[in-house]
């Protein structure tokens, strides 16, 4: 069957050509691997063609979030094995025991005593209202800076929190961890503010990581309460 006529030697490229070819597309790909990959995977921009486009920016978001993934992956290893290695000992009660018969030999005076001295004790002062947040957090981050805070909690708990950057905004990321497990519940960049509940997945330490990404000092303010036992500043 006829398809078509086979190639002569002179319509066949040549060495030359397919050299050619071959830088051509060589000298391609390093164009857009320069200008267009660098940037928008790695913030790499040697041209500055990237910045240009916008691809820049969308690398560093990359890189920053790679580089907070992995420092609250750290942390949270490092959290995990304390709270491995944290045992709680219960002194045992060594208080002498005291005799049925002490107790009801007791003079009658005694009675009297104890009603007298009832008397003399001044009125009760009426209880302090609860302030409104259970603990305040106001720290000044530097450029470049982070800052992690977590709640002590048991499973179902609910915290209610809010927070602020004051000069400017945030990069964020809402998570927990322990009894062997990690859970990332929201995070957010270039955030001035947030507030909200915090309800625990499981027993452990839930909180929040803090970075300002600013070039100038930003300020946080962090406000909590609810059902956790402690909040405790991890790095």
């Amino acid at each position: 069957m006829y398809n078509s006529d086979m190639p002569t030697r002179a319509e066949l490229p040549g060495s030359k050509q397919l050299i050619r070819s071959t830088l051509i597309a060589f000298f391609t790909a390093l164009v857009l691997l320069v200008t267009i990959i660098l940037p928008a995977e790695y913030a790499i921009d040697p041209t500055g063609v990237g910045r240009m486009l916008g691809l820049t920016d969308m690398g560093e978001i990359k890189q920053q979030l790679e580089a907070e993934a992995r420092l609250d992956a750290q942390l949270s290893a490092e959290a995990e094995k304390t709270e491995a290695t944290e045992k709680v000992s219960v002194a045992p009660d060594t208080s002498p025991a005291i005799p049925d018969e002490a107790v009801s030999s007791a003079p009658a005076e005694t009675d009297k005593e104890t009603e007298t001295a009832e008397k003399d004790k001044p009125e009760a002062q009426p209880e302090s209202v609860e302030p409104q947040w259970r603990d305040e957090i106001r720290i000044s981050l530097k450029p470049g800076q982070g800052v992690e805070y977590k709640l002590v909690m048991e499973a179902g708990a609910v915290a209610v929190f809010d927070w602020e950057g004051i000069e400017g905004p945030l990069n964020f990321d809402t998570h927990g961890n322990g009894s062997g497990q990690r859970i990332s519940y929201e995070k957010g960049r270039g955030v001035r503010s947030a507030s909200g509940e915090l309800k625990a997945a499981f027993t452990g330490k839930h909180g929040w990581f803090f970075r300002n990404r600013q070039t100038s000092d930003v300020t946080l303010v962090l406000k909590t309460r609810g059902d956790y036992v402690e909040m405790k500043r991890v790095i």
